[in-house]
């Protein structure tokens, strides 16, 4: 019953992530829709920001499913090593640590997770 429980539930989130990539792919053809949900004085709303929001929800929903059991050790090792890789050689961590606080339409449990694990990680790893 517990297994039909956590089934259903990763249903749900899949829809609603497909629901949300739905969205981002709008903002991304057209990045002045993004004012309707982020009405920022700033003339940040650019394809690049909608982009690295949709990266980072990519990230958030595959980050949910392993830790519901979805995705494999295995698979999770890839997609850690890609957020790690995006993060460490790609503009996304500036865009994290930016004005745009982009951590502040995500879960706390992600937002953690990417300043520990991945953010974090990167940076000692940088260090040595």
């Amino acid at each position: 019953m517990q297994k039909l429980s956590v089934d259903i539930e990763t249903k749900v989130l899949s829809d609603l992530d497909e629901k949300i990539t739905d969205l981002t792919q709008l903002t991304i053809e057209k990045p002045q829709l993004m004012k309707i949900f982020n009405n920022v004085k700033k003339s940040n709303q650019t394809e690049e920001v909608a982009f690295t929001y949709h990266l980072l929800q990519t990230f958030a929903h595959v980050y949910h499913m392993h830790q519901r059991k979805v995705v494999s050790d295995n698979e999770w090792t890839g997609w850690l090593r890609r957020m790690r890789t995006c993060f460490e050689q790609g503009k996304i961590k500036e865009y994290w640590e930016s004005g745009l606080e982009l951590e502040k339409w995500f879960d706390p449990a992600f937002e953690d997770f990417i300043d520990k694990e991945v953010v974090q990680k990167i940076s000692t790893k940088q260090e040595i």
